[in-house]
């Protein structure tokens, strides 16, 4: 029975830290539909509006980074709760932005907000689970998280239609709330916090170096960066690709998006089966190579101009095999650290949302309807990704399994 208890205590815990880590992509999701109203609105383009995108990745990128030592020295809860709090405040400070500039600042400090749950959930996996079920886990994370991109668009969509893009915020600012009392009341401490910890920036930029020149870190977090990257040139051009380009309605959009978020989804559930036969890094490179085809694909399709279908199928598949690389590449970056999990988590989280930003910020200088720019990064990002898992396999000279740890 207390095997049981603790079955349905982990279940509890994955959900809640599976809905935190969803507030980061919601946050972008939800208000995606919303592009054409906030460039009418400020009286702007598209690609200006992609801005506020390209601040929140830098906001995630410098909250993640701060907050992995001070979860390490203060534990995960506090910090987590005082995080939610920045972000309820910043999620109104969006509601009552005047111009652009005042919503490009107040979406870097929303981000410093979601950023804290972001190394929360990644790191309580890694303090509770055991190193073979940590890719499981986070497997658990992106089915919960996943659901984000599905709903995020549509409830975006049906928000500006019965009211406008300022009500997103509204919307928002209730979830983050929630989301304080369920960690308040359900989200226990994980780890004892180790007062040794130095926040002094220099030491904490020696510890961050520490864990980045750790091979597999490097390797398998770079890889998965990268892979992240190509995700968010998408998610950044989706709005002007599929509403300009392929002319759909903010709600067809919206659909189209939740569909391929699907994908995501169902990509990240059927890793978990394959983890049961195959080693994760097995998993990890053969997809890697699944995916520079792709994108090649991809950018045939650009050239040639193949039309909508084509599009959509290819952005599907990629979009399904990166659904594998995610839990996986995070799993085997964070497998060499236990006492260092809430830095470690920062760090591939920082990581993943840098290049982010800069492939969302690259997209954004192009002003045109063109396929060309998004197939070019597409490709550019993954094969980086497939040569680190590659370089990896080559330096090991023995396929490396987190399963077999």
């Amino acid at each position: 029975m207390a095997e049981e208890r603790n079955k349905k205590q982990e279940y509890l815990i994955l959900l809640v830290l599976g809905t935190l880590i969803a507030l980061g992509p919601f946050s972008i999701d939800a208000y995606l539909p919303g592009f054409q109203s906030i460039a009418k609105d400020f009286n702007i383009s598209i690609s200006q509006v992609g801005l506020t995108l390209t601040s929140y990745f830098i906001g995630i990128s410098v909250g993640q980074l701060a907050y992995g030592p001070i979860m390490d020295k203060f534990g995960r809860r506090q910090p987590l709760l005082i995080g939610l709090g920045i972000y309820f405040l910043s999620a109104i400070f969006c509601l009552l932005s005047p111009n652009l500039l005042s919503l490009i600042v107040s979406r870097f400090f929303l981000a410093l907000g979601a950023a804290a749950g972001m190394v929360a959930a990644k790191a309580v996996v890694r303090d509770i689970f055991p190193v073979n079920e940590v890719a499981g886990a986070i497997s658990v994370l992106m089915l919960i998280m996943g659901g984000a991109p599905i709903i995020a668009p549509t409830v975006g969509s049906l928000i500006i239609e019965a009211f406008d893009w300022k009500m997103i915020f509204v919307f928002l600012a209730g979830f983050s709330f929630l989301m304080f009392l369920s960690v308040y009341n359900f989200l226990p401490e994980s780890i004892v916090p180790d007062r040794n910890v130095d926040l002094k920036p220099k030491d904490v930029a020696i510890k961050y170096y520490g864990i980045l020149t750790n091979p597999k870190f490097w390797n398998f977090g770079m890889a998965g960066s990268f892979a992240v990257g190509a995700m968010f040139a998408y998610i950044s051009n989706a709005p002007k690709l599929f509403m300009e380009h392929f002319d759909l309605s903010q709600k067809e959009f919206g659909i189209l998006f939740g569909l391929n978020a699907g994908g995501l989804i169902l990509g990240s559930q059927i890793n978990r089966l394959f983890l049961k036969r195959y080693s994760t890094f097995e998993i990890t490179i053969f997809n890697s190579v699944v995916l520079v085809i792709l994108s090649g694909l991809f950018l045939l399709n650009a050239l040639l101009g193949l039309g909508f279908w084509t599009t959509a199928v290819l952005i599907f598949l990629m979009l399904f095999l990166l659904g594998f690389q995610n839990p996986n590449t995070t799993a085997l970056s964070l497998e060499p650290f236990e006492k260092k999990a809430g830095r470690a988590s920062a760090l591939i989280g920082s990581l993943k949302m840098i290049l982010g930003a800069l492939t969302s910020f690259i997209i954004s200088l192009f002003h045109g309807s063109s396929l060309l720019p998004l197939a070019i990064t597409l490709l550019i990002c993954l094969l980086i990704s497939s040569l680190l898992l590659f370089q990896f396999s080559k330096k090991q000279k023995t396929v490396f399994s987190l399963n077999e740890v």
